[in-house]
């Protein structure tokens, strides 16, 4: 069964307007199956670039490749193409030559100078994420809802995540092995071969220490002494798994630089259930750092670039979104009472005045309290989602 996804809306406004439209995200994410959906209502072709005689096509004679697999379609489908040579000045051909042309990549190498450049005004570049909460319950045909059954099913969504393949799944082991699998693709695969990165060891003692360490400052000094490898090493390996989809970095927010804190970054996973594989441990309750990541997630999914706040004198809030001019800070707990607002996030609604901040639980407890003229909203991640739409 197909789930829609909530990206179709602005694939078609963009395909009306181009002629090229690249679909990027994580390895396993949906992207082919996508554009598969999309292709049935044209006569369109597929061309995988694993399939090593149509990738020696494209880099030997794009003319001949475009007679092969373009001449007679309305659409064609190309599948991993960051993995051609010279791939931005033969799509740029492609794209003057009026042919419609949807490309895939699970790297943003895609969008590095060496593709992009050619690309500027003739590309609609659109990120396709694993399933949110919202296409996590349409997948699993969740229409109705108790406070348990949305519980129960963000539990899941926490612990497993958001691959299509793992969330069809029904068997909770067999969500396991999915999972394991696809993280060693990505490693060996993506991340590793797209990267050059021979010394897969050291890469994967990284991904497990920042599995293990989720939603905490960056410090690299400390990284690089504790597993042993060099400052370049590790700024090649972030930025390795940042442009490979498997971690995001979220920078801070600040405003006053004299009170608040240094420009490192956080890093998060950018889908749980691939995080507690990489940490080798799937909790029967998620903790607070799991939480406080999985709502990073699904902000990140929604379109949005939280940032995080955090003061000299260790005042925090764990997320800071901007919305149409509109700053609010979000708060990701286990548990909250309504009613009662900890001491950082008071401290931020004092120092910015938002209009709203909402307090994002794991129990689902919900209620309103006003605090300085700033509407805090206690609510669970589904309506987190709602709220934001407003």
């Amino acid at each position: 069964m197909y789930a829609e996804r909530a990206i179709n809306t602005v694939f078609n406004k963009a395909r009306e307007i181009y002629n090229l439209i690249a679909l990027v995200g994580a390895r396993q994410a949906g992207k082919t199956t996508f554009l598969k959906q999309q292709m049935k209502q044209f006569n369109a072709s597929y061309v995988l670039f694993d399939d090593p005689d149509a990738r020696a096509l494209f880099d030997e004679d794009i003319k001949k490749f475009e007679k092969q697999y373009i001449d007679g379609y309305e659409i064609t489908v190309l599948d991993e193409v960051q993995y051609c040579k010279d791939a931005g000045r033969k799509l740029k051909y492609l794209a003057d030559t009026e042919k419609k042309i949807w490309i895939t990549s699970s790297s943003e190498i895609l969008l590095g100078k060496e593709i992009l450049s050619y690309l500027v005004g003739r590309v609609s570049i659109l990120k396709l994420y694993p399933f949110s909460l919202n296409e996590f319950l349409a997948a699993k045909g969740q229409k109705e809802m108790t406070p348990e059954i949305l519980k129960r099913n963000i539990w899941e969504h926490t612990t497993y995540g958001g691959y299509p393949k793992v969330v069809v799944t029904p068997d909770l082991e067999s969500k396991k092995i999915i999972l394991k699998d696809l993280y060693d693709t990505m490693v060996l695969k993506d991340v590793a071969r797209t990267f050059a990165i021979d010394d897969l060891q050291s890469l994967e003692d990284f991904i497990r220490y920042l599995a293990i360490n989720i939603g905490g400052i960056v410090s690299y000094e400390s990284i690089s002494r504790g597993i042993k490898i060099s400052f370049h090493t590790l700024k090649k390996y972030l930025d390795a798994m940042e442009k490979s989809y498997v971690i995001i970095r979220v920078p801070p927010f600040y405003a006053n630089k004299s009170k608040e804190i240094t420009k490192q970054p956080k890093i998060y996973f950018l889908d749980t259930g691939l995080r507690n594989s990489a940490a080798k441990a799937f909790d029967s309750e998620p903790a607070g750092k799991i939480f406080e990541n999985y709502v990073l997630s699904e902000l990140v999914k929604q379109g949005f670039t939280p940032k995080y706040w955090r003061t000299k004198t260790k005042a925090e809030v764990d997320f800071v979104i901007e919305k149409d001019n509109e700053i609010i800070p979000i708060e990701a707990k286990i548990s909250a009472e309504p009613g009662k607002v900890e001491k950082s996030l008071r401290a931020f609604i004092e120092a910015y005045s938002p209009k709203r901040a909402l307090v994002v639980n794991y129990n689902g407890t919900t209620g309103k309290m006003i605090i300085h003229g700033c509407n805090v909203i206690f609510t669970d991640v589904l309506n987190m989602n709602k709220i934001l739409k407003t």
